[in-house]
């Protein structure tokens, strides 16, 4: 098993929200300010980790008939601990996440990694794949807080950004900007993924050119030296 493929599928390739369409709610909805995405992204980060170390090492001792209900229960529990944090330390940004932080819990990203890798991996590498997955889901979250709350507020992280003759496009900052806003990241990820590699021409693409090698150096022999060597 490969450590750090398990950790860098989830950043573009399997992202959850990109690629799986995973997350939808969270993503529309608190990614009208980049600050916002942070914080939601980081929440769910760390209830993805510790939920899938506790329930890797756990693995073998939850009973599969009540699994679901068992990895609810874990990440409920996680999911509280990260409430209570973000309450006494960022109360801002738990009073900007609002029902969405609860919600987590029921997070078809966390539950899924749950149910289809930390179940049936290693410690180890349910920690890695709950750390590439919830980066992933972070970093999708932040591009579509940063271009929403550029556009749509004019600022980026509180700070003011465009230029007072350019007038926010409010939009952004609505569902429809949201969806529009989606679409295209996930447009671009899919071009970027499904990139071809440059095709080969001439020779260099040819299947017997290996074959046809000796050939080619013969032919580029002088003619003098083509009869030195038939006599």
């Amino acid at each position: 098993m490969s450590y750090l493929k398990e950790f860098t599928k989830g950043l573009v390739k399997e992202n959850p929200t990109l690629v799986t369409l995973l997350g939808m709610c969270p993503t529309l909805a608190i990614t009208t300010m980049a600050s916002n995405a942070i914080g939601m992204g980081a929440a769910a980060t760390f209830v993805l980790i510790c939920s899938n170390v506790v329930i890797s090492a756990l693995k073998k001792v939850i009973p599969k008939t009540v699994r679901l209900p068992s990895y609810i229960v874990v990440i409920a529990g996680f999911v509280t601990l990260v409430g209570l944090i973000l309450q006494a330390f960022a109360p801002a940004i738990y009073d900007a996440l609002g029902i969405y932080l609860p919600l987590i819990t029921v997070n078809c990203i966390i539950l899924g990694r749950a149910e289809m890798f930390a179940s049936k991996n290693n410690v180890a590498a349910s920690a890695l794949d709950g750390a590439g997955m919830g980066i992933g889901f972070t970093l999708a979250l932040l591009v579509m807080g940063s271009v929403r709350e550029i556009f749509g507020s004019g600022t980026w992280f509180g700070l003011k950004v465009m230029p007072d003759v350019v007038d926010p496009m409010t939009i952004f900052v609505l569902p429809a900007g949201g969806f529009f806003v989606l679409g295209c990241v996930i447009a671009l990820v899919n071009k970027l993924a499904h990139r071809q590699p440059p095709k080969a021409t001439g020779c260099s693409a040819c299947p017997h050119k290996d074959s046809c090698a000796d050939s080619t150096v013969l032919a580029e022999k002088p003619e003098s030296e083509t009869v030195k060597e038939e006599n």
